[in-house]
């Protein structure tokens, strides 16, 4: 069964990248309970709202598997949230999740939407020149909710499957199209087939 392992907010920091001030909100705490809204969780807030965040975004997940993954890669242990992501957890892979399935989190019911286009601030949070390079050739890039009911979550909260999505369109599947294969208009033509993906995926699924 499907469990969270951390649950964390944060807002907006300053950091100083390669001599150059950047405010991100990447770096996230972990917390024991958050009020989930549908623009997100209550106190977690982005530093670039034209890049991130929106209500197709509302929540950003992460699967714990993949951590020992980067730590063996990478030679150094992770300290969660590393991909700044809100919900950390166990059984829920870009392979095991569709876009569409609908997930009961706490008092808050959830959507799949997108998978996750990481930027340069995960390589520099985690003083790793080459880490976003080697997340989009693994497809490792964790995704995103929208959400269909307010509640809380809590940090110990049971992950519950409401709906599977007919059409059966993993993350995984279509990070891998829109990352690596541009030209297969086939499969780029059923990912546009599900209804509720993401207003901004739909609209870089159909300029490719």
């Amino acid at each position: 069964m499907p469990r969270i392992i951390n649950l964390a907010i944060g807002t907006p920091k300053e950091y100083n990248w390669n001599h150059e001030a950047k405010l991100s909100g990447i770096g996230k705490t972990s917390t024991k309970v958050a009020e989930l809204k549908k623009v997100g969780f209550v106190g977690d807030e982005v530093g670039n709202k034209e890049k991130h965040g929106g209500v197709d975004r509302a929540v950003c997940l992460y699967p714990f598997e993949h951590y020992s993954y980067w730590e063996k890669i990478l030679r150094k242990k992770m300290v969660l949230p590393a991909f700044g992501e809100n919900i950390t957890a166990m059984g829920m892979t870009e392979k095991q999740v569709c876009i569409g399935d609908v997930y009961q989190m706490g008092d808050a019911i959830v959507q799949v939407t997108q998978g996750r286009v990481p930027c340069d601030t995960i390589s520099k949070y985690n003083e790793e020149k080459h880490l976003l390079k080697k997340v989009v050739e693994t497809s490792l890039t964790g995704y995103f909710f929208r959400v269909l009911e307010e509640g809380a979550i809590k940090n110990n909260s049971e992950i519950n499957v409401i709906d599977r999505h007919p059409r059966r369109i993993s993350v995984a599947f279509a990070t891998k199209i829109l990352f690596h294969q541009h030209q297969d208009k086939e499969s780029i033509e059923k990912i546009l087939r599900v209804d509720d993906l993401s207003e901004e995926w739909r609209n870089r699924f159909l300029k490719l």
